[in-house]
């Protein structure tokens, strides 16, 4: 009777918690042949009763999501799985917005378009983001991956040895489509609308057989779209001595256009016995041109020219392509054992070319246009190698070993004139630079079963990373190692594991990224140089974040599919890093500039607790319609020591975030309907002892209704933030002598997209 009333009582208080959001808005993929896994026991299911296994076929008939709920309660570390059906159900066009349903998951950006991912409101590379188990080059996002391409998407609350432990605030595996499970020849054309502006898109899937048991799936997909937004922003400067204030503010236009090819595919040999042997093409191709037209006004005019412009026109074109070829060799030396090989080799390269004119109302007539050039040119070359071995023991026990090397070189030449000459200060350290990054990995894990209740996993991981730059007079040599010992729990309160207590012990760590090591300083060519106007510059002393983490979870699932839960979290954090502006003595100036680089603040701590509910409304109440709903709820505080408060918190980090979303299957005609709402509110984070950064509350509201045309076709109808806000962030920064506020921004805008969806 106390799991009951816990239950209900669990459920009622997330559905009101979705309501008053409502109201405001007014990995590498799981081994084949069930081998071991650091998080899922795939190949011993649960021990079930006969009423137990009526409850799950009746799940599978109703709403199809047993096989979410199966993964995820059959992995011993806190895990969630979004498969085919949940990332097709909003009819989303961007992985991104798929994942800003999840408990704890946060996207930048304005409303409605997506951006970078952050679990637990952690930005900055606290969530590690893997694409088939493997981290992905500079210049790519999530936002660039069709979900048609996806298979599923793991998120992991804690790290694991075999995923990897640079994943403090945890870690996002997207999966691309998979050997073949069933014959597919799938085609979906649609059409997008925003401020009237059309995106079409199409994509093509086929999975299918050839010779004496081969399978193999290609995907394919094609976009164009067009963003037309309006950009606000407005700066105060006080004076500090004399209290003169002076106002400045932009208001104009930018536009962008952005195409994009991506390919992706996966031919599996059947070598003989239970050998395969995969190879796995990905192909991205990206193409984007922007403009923007900006007007300025200063209040008062200044009486020099002392940098003003009155307007800047800004064109730029830039083009992204990236390719990358995976093999793996999985080999099962007998009925225990099996050994995965996996190797890849990659490359990318990105091109840049921007053109800005600002008119100087106060200079002479020969002089008033000045015109800044820059051409950016990289490329990325890339390779990797795993190996795991594992075993099955007796007393259902899985014991793996494996070890990783991956490297990545970037080579990039960069060259910035105004009117026509170099800009002043770059010969001192040049144009061009070579890097390198080498990463060696190596782990040992154990998966083992004590009686009927306890699972546990035990992992050791050590891992080193160089990084090295022969940036002209910036050379970097930079190396670190970090060993991580990782313990997971799970407690089935019942023999069938409906009910569970998962507990973790981790330690895990942020590396810096290649842009945060290498010092060679971008520039910031305002002639008014301030605290607003930084360059930016490297640190090539950074070192990683450490963390130690503690998760203890409680799940229930529920007998018409869908479960209950909470989750609490909480790390300790040392080396925390955060970009920092001062005043500095630089070689590139005769005076001292202000210039933006990472630094090592101290210590920082974080905890958080996470609530979910997802179920029927029949049940609870008898009489009701079978309507799915989905609700959860995130609270996260956060303390950086070295900062002062009440703001301290870690960068980008919100107070909160809320989901409710409900979806049916109407019974007299072939349509299922659905909607939800997303909610993240304002924040104010101190970012350093002389500024403090803010960020406008987020709601966003998305809907659908499905019609099922046939069994082969159906049309789809959605709308992404039906009810659009004004979306602004800011900075507060204070020095000896000035104070400026700034804000900028402007609004968002409804997304609809229809689109057709046949199968061959």
């Amino acid at each position: 009777m106390q799991t009951h009333r816990l239950r209900h009582t669990t459920a009622a208080a997330l559905v009101a918690c979705g309501s008053c959001t409502a109201a405001l808005a007014q990995t590498s993929p799981t081994p084949p042949d069930g081998a071991a896994s650091a998080t899922t026991r795939s190949a011993r299911p649960e021990p079930q009763s006969p009423e137990t296994k009526n409850q799950q076929l009746q799940r599978v008939e109703i709403n199809g999501t047993a096989s979410d709920d199966a993964i995820r309660r059959a992995s011993t570390a806190s895990k969630i799985v979004i498969t085919r059906e949940e990332i097709e159900r909003f009819g989303d066009s961007t992985v991104g917005e798929v994942l800003k349903r999840l408990p704890g998951v946060t996207t930048g950006g304005r409303p409605g378009r997506g951006g970078d991912v952050r679990m637990r409101g952690m930005g900055a590379g606290f969530t590690q983001i893997l694409v088939d188990g493997e981290r992905m080059p500079p210049g790519f996002s999530l936002d660039q991956l069709p979900p048609e391409q996806v298979e599923r998407i793991e998120v992991l609350r804690a790290p694991t040895a075999e995923y990897g432990t640079r994943a403090i605030a945890g870690t996002i595996n997207v999966v691309l489509r998979e050997p073949m499970k069933k014959k597919l020849n799938e085609f979906r054309a649609g059409v997008g609308i925003e401020r009237g502006e059309l995106a079409p898109n199409i994509s093509w899937s086929r999975n299918d057989s050839f010779g004496a048991g081969h399978t193999y799936n290609i995907g394919v997909n094609a976009m164009r779209g067009k963003r037309v937004d309006d950009v606000y922003t407005d700066l105060v400067r006080q004076d500090r001595a004399t209290g003169s204030e002076s106002l400045q503010t932009t208001r104009g236009q930018s536009e962008g256009t952005r195409e994009s090819l991506n390919l992706n595919g996966r031919v599996q040999f059947k070598l003989g016995g239970q050998d395969t042997l995969s190879i796995q093409p990905f192909i991205v191709v990206n193409k984007s041109d922007g403009y923007s037209d900006i007007s300025r006004t200063v209040t008062p005019t200044p009486t020099g020219d002392d940098g003003y412009y009155d307007r800047v026109q800004t064109a730029s074109d830039s083009r992204f392509t990236m390719a990358r070829l995976n093999a793996q060799w999985l080999m099962r030396l007998d009925s225990d054992t099996r050994v995965d090989l996996r190797g890849g080799v990659g490359g990318a390269s990105g091109n840049s070319h921007s053109v800005r004119r600002e008119n100087h109302p106060n200079l002479p007539a020969t002089d008033r246009e000045v015109v800044q050039d820059d051409t950016t040119d990289s490329r990325d070359r890339s390779w990797n190698f795993t190996g795991k071995y594992s075993r099955s023991l007796e007393n259902d026990n899985n014991l793996v070993f494996g070890f990783e090397g991956e490297g990545n070189t970037r080579r990039s030449h960069r060259v910035t004139l105004i009117d026509n000459k170099p800009q002043q200060g770059l010969g001192d350290f040049g144009d061009d630079m070579d890097a390198s990054t080498t990463r060696f990995a190596a782990y040992a894990q154990d998966e083992w079963t004590v009686g009927k209740q306890w699972d546990f996993y035990a992992g050791l991981r050590w891992e080193g990373i160089k990084t090295e730059s022969s940036a002209a007079n910036y050379a970097v040599n930079n190396t670190s190692s970090v060993f991580t010992p990782l313990a997971h729990a799970r407690y089935k309160l019942d023999p069938a594991g409906k009910q569970a207590i998962r507990m973790s012990l981790t330690r895990s760590y942020r590396s810096p990224q290649l842009q945060d090591l290498v010092a060679r300083p971008s520039i910031n060519t305002d002639e008014n140089h301030d605290i607003t106007t930084p360059d930016r510059a490297g640190n090539p002393n950074l070192k990683p974040e450490l963390a130690t983490g503690v998760e203890i979870g409680y799940e229930e699932y529920l007998s018409k599919g869908g479960m209950l839960g909470v989750n609490f979290f909480a790390r300790s954090i040392s080396n925390v890093m955060r970009n920092v502006t001062e005043l500095e003595t630089v070689s590139w100036s005769a005076t001292p500039r202000w210039v933006s680089r990472p630094r090592n603040l101290g210590k920082a701590s974080t905890m958080g607790l996470e609530l979910e509910a997802k179920f029927r409304l029949d049940e609870y109440f008898d009489s009701a319609l079978p309507i799915n709903v989905r609700s959860n709820l995130s609270i996260f505080t956060s303390k950086v020591n070295d900062l002062p408060g009440p703001n301290n918190r870690i960068e980008s980090q919100p107070k909160a975030t809320a989901n409710l979303g409900f979806d049916y299957r109407l019974r007299s005609v072939p349509v299922s309907v659905g909607a939800s709402v997303n909610w993240t509110p304002s924040s104010t984070i101190q970012q350093s002892l002389q500024t403090a950064v803010t960020a406008d509350r987020k709601v966003v509201a998305d809907a659908f209704a499905t019609w099922n045309l046939s069994l082969e076709q159906s049309l789809r109808l959605s709308a992404s933030n039906l009810a659009p806000l004004d979306y602004y962030t800011g900075s507060v920064s204070t020095t000896d002598t000035l104070v400026a506020t700034s804000r900028s921004g402007g609004p968002s805008y409804t997304q609809w997209q229809l689109r057709w969806e046949m199968k061959i």
